[in-house]
């Protein structure tokens, strides 16, 4: 996971409400080692997971969101930026940690991430047309690079 704040916040709420991992992962209903991904970065909780987690520790869903969330919309995690509605993030971690998604886009950066959850639900057409409109930027950056030297 590209962003550190939510397995950081996630360890702080267990350390403060004096929980163990084992504890939790109990809570939760998985093993301590999956519990450990989620504090270590290795792996994202899922949306049932978030709200889990909300629950145990008495926050609401949305402060336990804006832990995924950057303020900064020039900065790219993960999650989709904040003005995306409760349900399209729901989806996209979903997405993230669908078992045959999680090898597929291991060694993708967020922006790609996020840019293929949203193109592989569009139609043939759609796609189509994003593949043609992607070729014109890059021969415009192209040019430009040409140009500048």
């Amino acid at each position: 996971m590209g962003n550190e704040l939510l397995p950081q916040k996630l360890k702080e709420l267990r350390k403060a409400n004096g929980y163990t991992q084992d504890y939790v992962a109990s809570f939760l209903g998985v093993v301590r080692q999956t519990y450990s991904h989620y504090e270590t970065g290795l792996r994202t909780p899922s949306s049932e997971t978030l709200y889990k987690l909300a629950g145990l520790y008495n926050v609401s869903i949305e402060d336990l969101m804006q832990l995924i969330i950057s303020l900064d919309q020039s900065i790219y995690y993960d999650a989709p930026t904040g003005t995306q509605s409760g349900k399209e993030l729901t989806d996209f971690l979903d997405y993230l940690n669908q078992p045959g998604n999680y090898q597929r886009l291991r060694f993708l950066s967020c922006q790609e991430k996020e840019f293929l959850f949203y193109f592989e639900q569009i139609s043939s057409e759609d796609k189509q047309e994003m593949i043609e409109f992607a070729k014109i930027k890059a021969r415009k950056k192209k040019e430009v690079v040409k140009g500048s030297y």
